[in-house]
Parts: C-alpha cells; sequence; structure tokens
C-alpha cells in the first residue's frame, strides 16, 4: 500500500446542497421492488443459470411476492433470448407481473431485445449507457456529446420500433451507467433529453434508474446525489425514481436506504446481493431492516432457509454464515452471558406486545427458524450442543441443515435412554448414520478423466466401481464435474442442494469429510456423509452413505405400513 494514496486516488467532492432534507426524512412504506437476480445476478456468476434453474428462480421470485422482475439481457447470449421468449409463449408470467429486458444502446441489439419480448402483455424495456468521464475517455472514446447522442440514438429507435406494437404495455426505462461517478448537471441533461422523447405521463410514466456501478462514496453522498436529482429533474411527476446500487465499498444497504429518504422511489437489487464484484445491493437486508421497523416490505421470507437453498442451488454460491437475518449463525450466541441473556428474554412476557429480546432484532420464529434449533451452547446443553461436540472433539463441522437434521436423532435417543448423550454416544449416532451406510451400495474405486482446457463446458468423466449386494458393477457418467458424472451415471432422479467438504486433521494423517444434501425423486431432502484421504472418493461415498439412507427410511416406512 502506498504511503501517501492521494498521490494516486482522487478524493469526491461533496456534493453542494446545504439545505438537503433527506437526514429528517424517514422510511414509512416499502420501495417498489426490482430483482435483478436472472440478470445481473445471473451475469455475475462462474457458471450462469441454466434454464430449468432460471425457470426454478423465477417460479421463487413470484412465490416471495416481486412484481417486477428482470428476467434477461436477451442480446447477450442465446440462453437469455430463448428463456425470454418460452416465458411469454408459455405464458408464465402472471396477470400482474412485470418483466423486465436490458439491452445497451446499439440498434441490432435493441432489435434482437424487442424481438425477444413479442406477444408480451406488459414489459419494461430497460436502455442504458455509461456517460461518466472516465467511460467518454477510455471506452468511447468521445466526449459529453457523444455519450449523450449514444443514448438518445437508443431512446428513438426504441420508441419508433414499440410504436409498432402496441398490444404490448410499454414501460420505459433508463440507466445513466456510472450516475455517482457523473457530474449531476450532466446526468439531468442526458436524463431530461431521454424523457423528452420518451414523453412520459403521470399516467404512464417511465422509470429513471439511477446505479452506482461502482461505488465510490459514502452513503450520504449518494443521498444527496439521488435528492437533487429528486429536486431538479424535468418531468418529475411522470418519472419513477429507481436506484441500483453496488457494493463496492460494503455500504450498499444503507446507500439504499438514505436514497429511498432522499426522493429515490423503486430499488434494484439480488437476493443475498448477489452480483459483480462485492455484488448488488442485498434486497432481503434490505426488506426485512424495514420489517424489523414494523414496516411489512410486501416481500416474503418467512422460510428464510427455503430461499437460502434456492439461491445456493440455482447461484452454486454459499449463504455466508453471518449473513443478515438469514445466515447460519446470525440467531446463534456463543457466549455465556449472550445465551443468559437471550434465554432470559425468551421467558420474560412482553406486557406490551412488542419484540424485546436482548441481541435478536427480530423473532426467528418469523422467519420460520428456531433458536433452539440453531443455538451454540457448550458440551452439556443437550441437542443445541450437538455440533459443538462434534466440531470440538472430532472435528466435524456440520452444516446447519445437517444440524438440524442429526440434532432429531441425538434427541430420540436421549428420549429413549433418560439422561444426557455423552460425546462418546453423539460420535457413535453419527457414524452408524452417516458413515457406515453400506446396503445396498458400498464404494470400491473410481477413476476420473478431467479436461483441462479453459473451456468452461468441458465435461469430466468417472467410472465408479461399486458394490450392489454382494454383486460388483462399474457406473460410468459424465458431467460438470465428478458429483455431476457420477448422478448422470447413476441414472436416478437426483437433485443436489448443498455442498460442503473440509479437512479432518493434518499432514499425512488428514482425511477429507464431505457433507452432500439431496432429494431422490421428489422425497424429503436428506444428508449423505463420506470421509476418505481422496477428497472426490469422499465426496462419492458421500452420496451412496446418503442413497442408502433414504433406502433404510423407505424401509422402515414400508414396513410400518405392513
Amino acid at each position: 500500500m502506498l504511503k501517501n494514496p492521494a498521490e494516486k486516488y482522487r478524493r469526491l467532492q461533496p456534493i453542494a446542497l446545504p439545505d438537503r432534507m433527506w437526514p429528517n426524512k424517514t422510511i414509512t412504506a416499502p420501495p417498489i421492488w426490482m430483482s435483478t437476480d436472472l440478470r445481473d445476478g445471473n451475469q455475475a456468476l462462474i457458471e450462469p443459470m441454466s434454464t430449468a434453474k432460471k425457470l426454478y428462480m423465477f417460479q421463487q421470485l413470484l412465490a416471495i411476492g416481486f412484481k417486477e422482475i428482470e428476467v434477461a439481457f436477451p442480446s447477450a447470449s442465446q440462453t437469455d433470448y430463448d428463456f425470454v421468449c418460452n416465458l411469454i409463449k408459455q405464458n408464465l408470467v402472471p396477470h400482474d407481473i412485470t418483466i423486465g429486458v436490458l439491452t445497451q444502446s446499439r440498434e441490432e441489439l435493441i432489435k434482437r431485445t424487442l424481438k425477444s419480448l413479442q406477444g408480451a402483455r406488459r414489459a419494461i424495456v430497460h436502455l442504458y449507457n455509461s456517460i461518466a468521464p472516465s467511460f467518454q475517455q477510455i471506452v468511447f472514446n468521445t466526449d459529453y456529446n457523444g455519450v449523450k447522442e449514444i443514448a438518445l440514438r437508443g431512446v428513438r429507435l426504441i420508441k419508433e420500433l414499440t410504436d409498432l406494437i402496441p398490444e404490448t404495455e410499454w414501460v420505459f426505462e433508463y440507466s445513466p451507467e456510472s450516475f455517482s461517478a457523473t457530474e449531476l448537471e450532466f446526468a439531468k441533461e442526458v436524463c431530461d433529453a431521454v424523457s423528452e422523447i420518451w414523453q412520459p405521463t403521470p399516467e404512464r410514466k417511465m422509470i429513471i434508474n439511477l446505479p452506482a456501478t461502482v461505488e465510490i462514496s459514502t452513503p450520504n453522498t449518494f443521498a444527496d446525489q439521488i435528492e437533487w436529482m429528486h429536486r431538479n429533474l424535468d418531468r418529475r411527476d411522470c418519472i419513477i425514481l429507481s436506484i441500483h446500487p453496488h457494493n463496492d465499498r460494503g455500504t450498499a444497504v444503507a446507500a439504499a436506504e438514505l436514497a429511498l429518504m432522499a426522493g429515490a422511489e423503486r430499488v434494484e437489487g439480488c437476493l443475498f446481493g448477489n452480483g459483480e464484484r462485492t455484488g448488488n445491493v442485498d434486497i432481503i437486508t434490505l426488506a426485512l431492516n424495514l420489517y424489523s421497523q414494523g414496516i411489512h416490505p410486501e416481500l416474503d421470507f418467512s422460510d428464510i432457509d427455503q430461499v437460502c437453498q434456492m439461491v445456493e442451488f440455482c447461484n452454486q454460491l454459499p449463504v455466508h454464515p453471518r449473513h443478515p437475518y438469514a445466515g447460519n449463525l446470525v440467531f446463534t450466541s456463543f457466549s455465556g452471558s449472550h445465551q443468559d441473556a437471550i434465554k432470559k428474554g425468551f421467558s420474560k412476557k412482553q406486557l406490551d406486545g412488542f419484540w424485546e429480546v436482548p441481541y435478536l432484532p427480530i423473532d426467528p420464529a418469523d422467519l420460520n427458524r428456531s433458536y433452539e434449533a440453531v443455538i451454540r451452547v457448550n458440551s452439556q446443553s443437550g441437542k443445541g450442543g450437538v455440533s459443538y461436540i462434534l466440531y470440538q472433539e472430532y472435528g466435524f463441522d456440520l452444516p446447519r441443515r445437517l444440524q438440524i437434521e442429526f440434532s432429531r436423532i441425538v434427541q430420540q435417543f436421549t428420549e429413549i435412554k433418560g439422561a444426557e448423550a455423552k460425546s462418546e454416544d453423539i460420535y457413535n449416532l453419527f457414524k452408524v448414520e452417516y458413515l457406515e451406510q453400506c446396503e445396498p451400495y458400498s464404494y470400491i474405486c473410481h477413476k476420473l478423466e478431467e479436461q483441462i482446457d479453459g473451456n468452461p463446458s468441458s465435461k469430466v468423466k468417472i467410472n465408479v466401481t461399486l458394490e450392489k449386494n454382494g454383486n460388483c458393477q462399474i457406473v460410468s457418467g459424465q458431467g460438470n464435474g465428478p458429483i455431476d458424472a457420477f448422478v448422470n451415471g447413476l441414472g436416478f432422479d437426483i437433485s443436489i442442494f448443498d455442498y460442503h467438504e473440509h479437512s479432518i486433521g493434518s499432514g499425512a494423517n488428514a482425511e477429507a469429510i464431505c457433507y452432500v444434501e439431496f432429494q431422490i425423486r421428489q422425497g424429503q431432502p436428506l444428508f449423505g456423509v463420506g470421509t476418505d484421504k481422496n477428497i472426490v472418493a469422499a465426496a462419492l461415498k458421500a452420496l451412496l452413505n446418503g442413497i442408502n439412507r433414504e433406502s433404510a427410511l423407505q424401509n422402515q416406512t414400508n414396513g410400518i405400513a405392513e
């Protein structure tokens, strides 16, 4: 790091707004929410979602309550283009939902974008181009008039083409990309010129979306920028003022909240803040911040674990255990004094009806979380200490949903025994239930072939030698990774929901342990666990142990039924 970073980095100058009003405002109602998970979030994934995953997430976003969903960047890929077309052709967009698509301000891209929306009842056409000085000079090799004309060419073309398709209710949206790094007077000039061409009315408003494409200021400065635009934009009563904050400085949520106080009416973001670099603004945190202040966000997160599972499955990215409201550990206390205060808070009757439990800003039950199910206490605390014992004494760092699943087994054991389970009891229960499930399948060996050529679509091939009911057989398959290839080779209807791995021990004696959560034929999700010195073998064993567990559970169920 430089001793004097001011020699390299310019300090952003504050906005001259001495009569700013936003500091005295409060948020009293939720904004219009626009989910960009399927577009901005999808673009930021290492492996973009398949069509099936996009459709699954789209349906889940509907269930959560989003009324506006940016579904694709149709000109960016054939997958995105086809996805938009299929949503419309298959009549998968409910009547009260508005889908949105993004396009750059280029003629061929605009035409392809509008073609993808053929037959839509109502759609947002979102045009963007960057107008910041650095983009003028570095990217476009032009000046202020040049980037302004790029925007206006696209606006004119969209208006011309959409006028020919009156059967669709068009909503126009414009984003001056890198707004927060652009002079306010010029941003207003461009936005006013755009609205003059589109001619919105109070009855048929357009959207002006102001992105912090790269977060470069403290949240109060962004709020000043939004309030200045809110005050000075032409045709303000015909405009929905929207924001699209990014999280480069880690303050996107705060910037969004202050921007809403400053006059913004609409927020674009992603579940858990997925997006390029450090991500977009996190809609879940924003929404539940409102909820904690007594304002219903009009989004339903009453089963936060299901939302976590869906996002992790679709994005192939984990939700951080300390993520606000949703992380595995956010309602968990390790400190004895915290635990004591929380337990006293639960036991104290809330005479006035308001939630007042120390260290818990909202009731975990509102998100379908049980505090007892996730509390981590010492080794003498019964089922709440199960995961603690396994980690501290045996090195098993169980995923939270596995902690819950296994705690039920321990609880049943303690109820039958009539006493507290010792650490040896807990370890043996875990070993029998998860590591020693060897019927009908047991792992013998495997051979893996990987093609390393930099091609993201490259497949791996695997041959796994198994013993099934005493007979050897070889399962062969290919896929995106060893587990995917093995699942394809087995031919079962298996959906993988979660995967964790870590080492046990160190040096020559270290072993890998894998935890796989999956579902067979629309049954109940369950875990398989495997250990081996080879990480791939551990993963294969985990899946087989899980399949064996599912088979054993089915046999128990059939036996009870008979």
